[in-house]
């Protein structure tokens, strides 16, 4: 299907019939009358572009969560959160014939249910369709770095869609957007590809498409595809300063989502991926000061002791011409592109030191101070301690074992923020390890809470925590 040549062909059409300046008189005698247009041509996209919305729309799923968070404010006047009930609505797109969805993971964070709206089947050709089958869904996995989540209903012979290559893209193809804007089931809107690589902050490894085809609230975990009916990248969020749709619409790379979805479906989790270096984008000042043979690109900085990159070979100040082939013009590019690759995998770095050109093998590995990987054992109806904000985990083996060298055997892992803490000063981060409260030990989430409800509104809180292998007391005190 060439729809962008039918629109081509059809402007051409179009600008056939024009007339031309005259450049001599204009006879008596009448002209043949010229070829007929092909008025067909608009009507043969139009047909094209209902074929492929027929075709998707078929495997687009409302989604509708419930659970329990923090609200904002304390229902009984004071600061202390509580906790109310949660619902969202968002879209999906199914992968598999027997039930596998990816959608956006804040459709369901903190949800105890989620139910899932697949299309109805049709059989002719109504204009008021039919409200499709409920079906509980599980939750496979959220990975929350991504913003992506995986979900599994219990139903076969299902229609489904391919994710397609990402890296493909160019600005300016036709897009379609599907989803559940505002609740509206079953929604298409069309545009263009904006930019094929935005990144919105400047510490952000995703990337982002960029698209003005209509996006809003609800459109979120939908499809992105191209006029292949190949799914090209999953609706995350619009920038807007009125709320709706001002044609800047972002959608996550599918290329990102295969890994993800991949490794979601493995193991319930996501690893993410290192080769224990530290680079830095060359600049014409920093070319000068090392006296490099080039201004711009990728200098490695720092070379970690007992990783792989130093076990392959690599050096600080070498410059990285390519990864696995790609030319690597600056820093974030090169982190962006690393990110996509599995642990275990190998990948190919060209560096370039002093006149010599060397090739390197480097596995990746998985980073491990990553504090994110506690936020998917949690059980928010055990863990959440809401005069902290967080929630916590216990220590058991398998999490000691994920944080090898802890100083003490008991205490409650930072999994998770949930609100605003009821205390100020001295923040908690991901990852922390709690073990006392004013120096009364803490070896469960019940006794962490029970520490602290034991407290009086003007005492101060003491926690000791232990952070990236140090020991340290936190002070805090009710606001």
């Amino acid at each position: 299907m060439k729809l962008l040549g039918l629109f081509v062909a059809g402007a051409c059409l179009i600008l056939a019939q024009q007339p031309a300046a005259p450049s001599a008189p204009v006879p008596t005698t009448q002209p043949s009358p010229a070829a007929p247009p092909r008025a067909d041509a608009l009507r043969d996209v139009s047909t094209s572009l209902e074929r492929l919305s027929r075709r998707v729309s078929r495997a687009v799923v409302q989604i509708f969560s419930s659970g329990y968070a923090l609200s904002e404010e304390g229902g009984d006047g004071t600061n202390t959160a509580v906790v109310t009930r949660q619902r969202a609505t968002g879209s999906g797109v199914i992968l598999t014939a027997d039930g596998y969805i990816v959608t956006n993971g804040h459709v369901v964070s903190n949800a105890r249910q989620v139910r899932v709206r697949v299309a109805a089947e049709m059989a002719g050709r109504s204009t008021l369709q039919p409200a499709g089958k409920m079906l509980n869904a599980r939750i496979v996995g959220i990975d929350r770095d991504s913003d992506l989540a995986v979900l599994k209903i219990e139903k076969t012979g299902l229609a489904h869609l391919d994710l397609g290559d990402s890296d493909g893209l160019r600005q300016g193809q036709l897009v379609m957007a599907f989803g559940n804007p505002l609740g509206l089931e079953n929604s298409v809107s069309m545009g263009v590809v904006s930019s094929v690589a935005r990144q919105i902050k400047p510490d952000d490894l995703m990337i982002y498409i960029q698209t003005d085809a209509p996006i809003n609230p609800g459109n979120s975990g939908g499809p992105l595809v191209n006029v292949n009916g190949r799914v090209i990248g999953i609706n995350t969020f619009i920038l807007s300063q009125s709320g709706g749709n001002e044609g800047l619409g972002f959608a996550i790379p599918s290329n990102i989502v295969k890994n993800v979805y991949a490794q979601i479906r493995a193991e319930g989790h996501v690893h993410r991926s290192e080769i224990g270096i530290s680079v830095a984008t060359i600049t014409p000042a920093l070319a000068t000061g090392l006296r490099l043979p080039q201004d711009w690109g990728v200098v490695v900085s720092d070379v970690e002791p007992n990783e792989s990159a130093e076990e392959a070979g690599l050096q600080a100040g070498d410059i990285i011409l390519t990864l696995n082939g790609k030319t690597m013009e600056n820093a974030r590019q090169f982190e962006v592109n690393l990110y996509r690759y599995k642990v275990g995998q190998k990948v190919s770095l060209e560096v370039q030191r002093g006149p010599t050109k060397l090739t390197y093998a480097v596995a990746v590995e998985e980073r491990e101070d990553d504090p994110q990987r506690f936020a998917d054992m949690v059980d928010p109806d055990k863990s959440l301690i809401p005069k902290l904000g967080i929630l916590g985990i216990e220590l058991d083996a398998k999490i000691v074992e994920m944080l090898p060298g802890l100083r003490k055997k008991y205490g409650i892992v930072v999994a998770a923020r949930a609100g605003e803490s009821a205390y100020t000063g001295d923040g908690l981060q991901l990852g922390d390890v709690i073990y006392s409260v004013n120096t009364q030990p803490v070896t469960s989430v019940d006794a962490l809470r029970a520490a602290l409800d034991a407290l009086k509104e003007a005492d101060a809180l003491v926690l000791q925590v232990e952070r990236m292998g140090k020991l340290l007391y936190l002070t805090m005190t009710m606001e």
